[in-house]
Formats: structure tokens, sequence, C-alpha cells
């Protein structure tokens, strides 16, 4: 009785690994991925697991590169804009003005009924020359 428990123990792995003889079959390789010859379905899949995961941002995106300007900006504008215009009025009666900002020097001129608008950038020399002719001297 020993002795056929002890041979029942001892056979029981080798009819284990006879069975798992007949469960065995070739292994294939599906690829997932599209791109690899995978279903073309899985790509917006890919795509969106991809994407939620992507927690790293583009450096270049024009969404960050755009700050919105301050309530001092938005006034300095506004206030040179205003002052450009009353320039603009005064030459047409006649004067000649000029505008001095931080970033540039405007100096306008109506000889005559030719208006010549001389535009200096302050931070890099440059200047600019619009000259409009056919102007009415007496507005």
């Amino acid at each position: 009785m020993k002795i056929t428990r002890l041979a029942a123990l001892a056979a029981a792995p080798a009819f284990l690994l006879m069975g798992s003889q007949g469960l065995a079959s070739q292994l294939i390789y599906e690829p997932v991925n599209p791109n690899f010859g995978g279903n073309p379905l899985n790509g917006n899949y890919l795509i969106q697991n991809a994407q939620s995961q992507d927690d790293h941002e583009d450096p270049d995106n024009p969404a960050d590169l755009y700050e919105q300007p301050s309530a001092l900006d938005r006034f300095t504008d506004s206030l040179e804009t205003r002052l450009l215009n009353q320039l603009l009025t005064d030459v047409g009666d006649g004067n000649s003005g000029e505008l001095v900002t931080d970033d540039f020097i405007v100096q306008i001129v109506d000889n005559d009924g030719q208006l010549t608008v001389l535009i200096t950038d302050r931070a890099t020399g440059d200047k600019s020359e619009i000259i409009v002719s056919g102007l009415n001297p007496t507005n």
C-alpha cells in the first residue's frame, strides 16, 4: 500500500506533463498597433491612450505664447492712440507736432498739402518716413 502510494505520487507529475502536451499550440504574434500590421480599428484607441498620458507641454504652443496685457499696458496703448489722433487733428488744422513715447518718436509736418510722418524706433534707431500728397491745405 505504501509502495502503490509512492508509485502514484511519482507518476502524477508524469501524467500532468503528458496532458499538457496535448494543450500546447504554436504561438502566433498579432501586433496591436496598426502601423505594424495590427487592426486599423485600434488606431483611435491607441492615440487617445497616448494623449491622455501625455503630460508634456509644447513650448511653442501659440496659445501659451500670448499673454493678456495688463490694465496699465491697455491704458498706455489707449492713451498713445488718443494722443496720435489728437496730433493728426492738430496737423489737419495746420499745426505740426511730435509725440515721444518709450518705444518710438512720431513727427508730423504738413507742408502745403503734403503730409510727412517720420517715425523713429527708439530701441534700434530705425526711421520710417510716410509722405501723403494731395491733401487740402485749407481743411
